[in-house]
């Protein structure tokens, strides 16, 4: 990264408080994520019948379950599972939706035709549903969770991408490097490409927090990662039984770090583009 790159960065976190909130606690969930299992004060895994059920106290801020494991702990663990499904689904439906939107606007015709019925046949279901079918039939493994995850993102930026290849094929610096020699696939990837970036990370950002409620979701009706493997969703539905019986910190801890985890995405996404688009650094 060059001076300039990290002077433009620190511009934009400095202009907007809530970007700069959105990325210290995303450099929080990533820190968790990667060292989450040797930080966590309990193992997330070992029951102990003995402290089932406690509420928040100095020993257990977040209480224990059931079964007397540590929620905190349990939380901490499932952030490295949670975004690994969601990062691995979002590189997925990112690496071939813009790749494929980028055909479809760029060269048009039956590339057009062929690309935009796909995403058209994908967003005439709902997705959720769709995920849930896919999950269902395959199988309910992370594997597949990612595969479904990744499917049910693909229009989004099939759809961002053609769009934006479609207004920037006849620009001027497209023709310019076509009248210098460049092959239509070197201006894609070297021309069209940068300048569409902006408003794909703002889809990039949402789409994470889309990619993680996707996941607790099919954990929570039964489809996605199976217990005791600590996950968010899994735990909410866990602690959900609970709650009318007065042990609310069961389902609302998780519920609420998975809360943040969507809210974070959501801020990140204006910030990302800020920082990307090349209109903004000079």
């Amino acid at each position: 990264m060059d001076a300039a790159t990290f002077k433009h960065i620190k511009y934009v976190l400095g202009e907007n408080p809530v970007t700069l909130f959105a990325f210290v606690l995303f450099t929080v969930f990533v820190l968790f994520a990667l060292v989450g299992p040797w930080i966590a004060p309990y193992d997330p895994l070992v029951t102990d019948t003995a402290r089932a059920m406690q509420a928040p106290s100095a020993a257990h801020w977040f209480g224990t379950d059931a079964v007397g494991r540590d929620i905190l702990s349990r939380v901490i663990v499932a952030t490295r599972l949670d975004f690994g499904i969601a990062i691995s689904a979002v590189a997925l439906s990112f690496v071939f939706g813009i790749a494929l939107g980028l055909a479809a606007g760029f060269f048009g015709g039956w590339w057009d035709r062929i690309i935009s019925r796909l995403a058209d046949t994908i967003m005439a279901f709902p997705l959720f549903v769709l995920a849930m079918g896919i999950v269902a039939a395959l199988g309910n493994s992370v594997a597949n969770i990612v595969y479904a995850t990744a499917i049910i993102n693909l229009p989004f930026y099939i759809r961002v991408a053609r769009a934006e290849a479609n207004i920037r094929r006849d620009a001027g610096f497209v023709e310019a490097a076509r009248l210098t020699g460049n092959s239509d696939w070197r201006i894609l990837s070297h021309h069209v490409f940068p300048n569409i970036l902006p408003p794909v990370m703002v889809q990039v950002s949402l789409n994470m927090g889309w990619a993680i409620l996707n996941a607790a979701g099919l954990s929570f009706i039964g489809l996605g990662v199976r217990p005791p493997i600590p996950e968010w969703g899994i735990m909410v539905a866990e602690g959900a039984t609970y709650i009318v019986s007065g042990a609310w910190w069961v389902a609302f801890f998780p519920g609420m770090v998975l809360m943040l985890a969507v809210f974070c995405f959501n801020l990140l996404g204006d910030g990302l583009r800020d920082m990307i688009d090349p209109r903004r650094r000079t």
